[in-house]
Formats: C-alpha cells, sequence, structure tokens
C-alpha cells in the first residue's frame, strides 16, 4: 500500500490524529521561528494566501499575501531573515474547531480556526489575527502536505506588521 492510499484508507479518527499532529508542528514550527523549515509543510506546486474575509466571499483576487510556488514561499523566508526591518515581537498561533470535508479525488479538504496572538517586547500581548484556515492537503513523501492553505482573516482591515506566516 503506497503513502496516498494509506491516508485514504484511515478511519476518522485516526486520521483526525494525523492532522491534529500536521496543524501542531505546523503552528510550532512558525511560533519557533523554524521559517526555513515552514516551505516543507507544502507540496512544490503549492498555494499559500492570506485574504480579508470579504473579498473571499465576493470572489475578488486581491490577497495580502500571495505565494504560488513552494519557491515564493522560500523567497518569503529569504525576506524576513534578510530584508524586512521590524521591531522584535513573539508570535503565538492556535488552531481550534479542526473539520475533516473529506476526500475528492486524492485532496483532503479540511477546514480549522485560528488565531494569532503577538507580543512586542515592551506591550501587552494583543490579538494579532483570527480566521480560518481552509486548506486542502495531499499526501507527499510519506506523509500529508499542504497543496493550497488559504487564510481567510475576519477584520476588512489589514495588520501593518504582517512579517510572518499565519
Amino acid at each position: 500500500m503506497n503513502t496516498a492510499e494509506r491516508y485514504l484508507t484511515l478511519n476518522s479518527r485516526d486520521l483526525r490524529l494525523e492532522l491534529e499532529e500536521l496543524y501542531a508542528a505546523y503552528t510550532a514550527c512558525l511560533d519557533e521561528e523554524r521559517f526555513e523549515e515552514w516551505p516543507e509543510f507544502f507540496v512544490e506546486q503549492c498555494l499559500y494566501k492570506i485574504v480579508p474575509r470579504e473579498n473571499f466571499e465576493r470572489g475578488l483576487p486581491l490577497a495580502t499575501w500571495l505565494c504560488e510556488s513552494k519557491g515564493y514561499l522560500a523567497d518569503r523566508v529569504t525576506a524576513i531573515r534578510k530584508t524586512a526591518v521590524y521591531a522584535p515581537r513573539t508570535m503565538r498561533r492556535m488552531v481550534s474547531g479542526l473539520r475533516v470535508l473529506g476526500w475528492k479525488e486524492g485532496v483532503l479538504e479540511v477546514r480549522a480556526n485560528y488565531v494569532a496572538l503577538e507580543t512586542l517586547q515592551d506591550e501587552f500581548t494583543r490579538v494579532f489575527n483570527t480566521g480560518q484556515y481552509r486548506d486542502k492537503l495531499v499526501a507527499d513523501g510519506g506523509r500529508l502536505k499542504f497543496k493550497e492553505k488559504l487564510c481567510i482573516f475576519d477584520s476588512l482591515l489589514v495588520p501593518n506588521s504582517l512579517i510572518y506566516p499565519l
């Protein structure tokens, strides 16, 4: 049995456990600022998009972030590490409400709620961003990876310090 078949045949409880582990590893990678590892959660031809809910619901193409391949994600990491200028901060991401919508033609659709908290060194922690992940995953290299990750944030306002991935 190949990897894709293994994931397709998992019972709902075991699949949920796999997904919870994946999302926990994803948020830990970002929270610990291991950004160079972040693109490894994605397949080569992927889509990563951060978009306001209103734009998403109206079908408008404008996104705050748009990365159309793993190479774009790596470029974003380079920008974070070498070109962006910003005050030191700590981010914490929490994921809840994980819903498995099911498999369709070898692609697993998943939705989850997220909240991102931000702490600047000399300020109180604040809610930075909240929204919903709308994800499509595929089996690749022995594990589930994101083919598409849409981060649809609830506010109309774009955070002016959106430096790190959500």
